[in-house]
């Protein structure tokens, strides 16, 4: 890929692109503000009127689509989601969501496959409320945009969009349409993570100086395989991108746990990418053709917000190691670790054993007692019931978006959260490859960041 072609990729603009990328913060500056476009209104706090039954189509039934879709069996059952509409490129994986779906909704969803665009005809079916979107990344600002501009709610998987033109047109469409369109960040709802939020929130911490967090996850067997993503579409990315390409599961908890886009906002970042080995050693060792990989095995990505924190996030899915997201939260008065979770909290009246151990195992478990958060707490019965997802937080997503649109309440994440996640990827890229220079955040809130506000998430409903 040309340098042309690359800036025109993550920019996703064709204005003031030259064939060199200068390692100048302002000429990079200048490339940033070339993608905005012109936003008004706020989605802050947004709601709808009550939808009792919440009417759903998906588009993309993989791996990610068929767990989404059992995700929704306790909704399904109480009479608060149906789903309408499926869709897939290929029949065989909507007919498999049908069957699975049959077990426990009655009415049978119109089912669209075979051409390319017959996702739009699921779009257009005029009684769908929300459409959930779990495709290959780079159709999920189209088909996001396209949804809302056809009345339709949106979830997306993750990242919500590949380019800074595509994050800029999601808010603007968010905003003209007031339509709700969130990413589905599972991580934040987390039994972990959703602990040490409330923890945050009850002042166990003090005051945030530095988080950390990750997506360390050795993927490689499933990128070279070719029957697991469709057409193998993820390890192209790898092919010809660098930088850190999955931020949000890291990122998303840690932009809770510091009230982002409600008091603070990231400022800049610098970005780093190790050397390039594991994934394609792999590949060639087990016959892949995957064997020229741009990404770097390693990269670091350094975040710093208005108020000074500072935040390091951290990608790897070439190199084999046990999962990891870190999860590192640093306060005046306490300090978390991730995997495995550790707790450390100050001793002001005992000097001598400052800073020098985790607590007991047993001091440990009444912290995470007397903290768990209640939304952990009011679902532990219910969800015990039904399918889980990734240790339980995708049950717990999917129930809460479900519920806050049958009350009319605003969700938990907002346009601008996703978009703000998501963005971190191509200005690491733009680091990345010029020398690892300081790359502006955009402020797409126009301002609106700067006032103070609670955290969805903590809200009982």
């Amino acid at each position: 890929m040309d340098r042309k072609t690359f800036l025109k990729s993550i920019l996703g603009v064709s204005a003031l692109l030259t064939n060199e990328l200068h390692y100048d913060t302002g000429r990079i500056t200048d490339l940033i503000q070339s993608t905005a476009k012109p936003t008004k209104g706020s989605m802050i706090g947004f709601k709808t009127d009550p939808i009792e039954k919440v009417r759903i189509g998906i588009i993309g039934l993989g791996n990610r689509g068929r767990g989404l879709l059992e995700m929704l069996q306790y909704n399904i059952e109480n009479q608060t989601a149906e789903v309408l509409a499926l869709s897939d490129l290929r029949p065989e994986k909507v007919s498999r969501a049908k069957e699975k779906l049959s077990q426990w909704q009655k009415s049978e969803p119109q089912l669209y496959h075979g051409a390319e665009d017959e996702w739009k005809n699921l779009v257009r079916q005029d009684n769908i409320d929300l459409v959930l979107v779990t495709t290959p990344w780079e159709y999920h600002a189209p088909m996001s945009i396209f949804s809302m501009e056809n009345g339709k709610h949106v979830a997306s998987e993750v990242p919500i969009a590949c380019s800074l033109s595509e994050c800029w047109e999601i808010i603007e469409t968010a905003e003209r349409t007031k339509k709700h369109c969130i990413m589905l960040e599972n991580c934040c709802y987390n039994g972990e993570e959703l602990w040490i939020l409330n923890m945050v929130q009850q002042g166990v911490f003090g005051d945030i100086t530095h988080a950390e967090g990750a997506y360390l996850h050795d993927l490689r067997a499933l990128l070279i395989d070719e029957k697991y993503y469709e057409n193998q579409w993820r390890v192209k990315h790898h092919e010809t991108r660098d930088g850190n390409l999955y931020t949000t599961h890291g990122l998303g908890p840690i932009a809770t746990y510091l009230n982002l886009g409600r008091g603070d906002t990231m400022k800049y970042l610098t970005s780093m990418s190790s050397r390039e080995l594991c994934l394609s050693e792999t590949a060639s060792e087990k016959g892949s053709p995957y064997t020229q990989i741009k990404c770097g095995d390693m990269n670091n990505t350094l975040i710093k917000t208005e108020k000074g924190k500072t935040i390091l996030l951290q990608f790897d899915v070439h190199t084999g190691r046990p999962y990891s997201r870190i999860n590192k939260v640093v306060g005046t008065n306490a300090v978390h670790d991730g995997y495995p979770s550790r707790l450390y909290i100050e001793d002001r009246e005992n000097l001598a054993f400052w800073g020098h151990k985790w607590l007991s195992d047993e001091d440990y478990k009444s912290y995470r007692s007397k903290y768990e958060h209640p939304l952990i707490q009011k679902l532990k019965e219910i969800s015990k019931s039904f399918k889980q997802g990734h240790g339980g937080m995708d049950f717990v997503m999917m129930w809460r978006l479900i519920t806050c649109l049958n009350k009319g309440l605003p969700l938990d994440l907002n346009v601008y959260d996703g978009i703000y996640w998501t963005a971190i990827t191509p200005l690491s890229e733009l680091s990345v490859a010029s020398n690892s220079i300081p790359v502006p955040v955009p402020d797409f809130m126009n301002g609106l960041w700067k006032q103070e506000g609670p955290l969805e998430i903590m809200r009982e409903i």
